[in-house]
């Protein structure tokens, strides 16, 4: 018993450590994603986010995707690998816990107990309840990553036909394309992540790279399907000379009507995505409340049939 509550103890500190790691993590990205600020810009400034900008391209699949998630810092790869392997070890510790301390077993006798032989249909997932739970700790930080990564997609799909819209009309108005994206760059948009990613786009043009080569830059830091069109659309206009307001006001409509069709096709889809909760979470819960206690007695008069019979 010692043991085992010192094994607990062990188990719950190094589960303290690797959340601590991993909201340093969030922290930290979070804090280096603040650095930029349009009131305080400069060429110091436009040159050293140019520098952490170029870092995607000399990072592997893993550095790229935690930076298209939203974690930039330099040590998000290595750092989440490290979490990785803590729960990893963290969540084989609980389930050998679980497995020798006799807790496994003391759920496989009390599941046993429930007449009528019904138990024992339930004892493969006593036995699978330690590696599941590995599994799932296991899987924790990737799991955390994708999240983040689908949330920032769902917030730039959000911006994205409002930036366009108020882009083409300041481009309508007379503004050029940079001076448009500096006035959006001081609305509301200006603390979500497609703001931020224009500020680096900004950045590379003050550095010194050339407009085309800024926009697959940015194009290929958010590696959105919408992004890349509007950005292979700019790039076009850029290279052909095209009016760029009319570019904007194209590109504005064709994204509104996307989003418009995805709208429909969720809507659409509702009903048969309903089906599969429905059967599997309501109607089992219903059959148990209202024909449980009719087979619970018939198990019960079938096993004493059996019993008198073998008597």
């Amino acid at each position: 018993m010692i043991h085992f509550t010192l094994a607990m103890f062990g188990l719950a500190g190094l589960l303290v450590a690797v959340v601590m790691a991993w909201r340093w993590l969030v922290l930290r990205s979070k804090s280096q994603q603040r650095w930029y600020e349009p009131s305080r810009q400069n060429s110091s400034d436009a040159a050293d986010s140019s520098l952490a900008a170029g870092e995607l391209d000399r990072r592997g699949a893993l550095g790229r995707w935690l930076y298209r998630a939203g974690f930039r810092n330099a040590s998000a790869a290595p750092l989440f690998l490290t979490v990785t392997l803590a729960c990893i070890g963290l969540g084989l510790a609980i389930a050998l816990v679980f497995t020798f301390s006799g807790l496994q077993s003391s759920m496989e006798q009390t599941i046993v107990l429930v007449p009528g032989g019904v138990g024992e249909t339930f004892l493969p997932v006593v036995w699978v309840a330690p590696w599941l739970i590995f599994v799932m700790i296991g899987c924790t930080p990737w799991l955390i990553v994708r999240r983040a990564r689908r949330q920032r997609v769902e917030q730039v799909e959000q911006d994205l036909p409002l930036a366009l819209e108020l882009l083409s009309t300041l481009s309508e108005a007379g503004l050029g394309f940079d001076a448009a994206m500096s006035k959006i760059l001081k609305t509301r948009l200006s603390s979500r992540p497609l703001a931020a990613d224009f500020q680096l786009f900004q950045a590379d043009l003050l550095a010194g790279r050339a407009r085309v080569e800024s926009l697959r830059r940015l194009s290929a830091r958010i590696d959105l399907p919408s992004v890349s069109i509007f950005v292979s659309a700019l790039v076009q206009a850029e290279q052909l000379g095209m009016g760029i307001a009319r570019v904007l006001r194209q590109q504005a409509d064709d994204v509104r009507g996307r989003r418009r069709e995805r709208a429909i096709a969720f809507a659409n889809s509702l009903a048969t995505k309903r089906v599969i909760p429905l059967v599997v979470c309501f109607l089992p819960g219903l059959f148990v409340w209202t024909l449980g206690p009719a087979f619970v007695q018939l198990f019960k008069m079938a096993e004493t049939f059996i019993q008198v019979r073998n008597f």
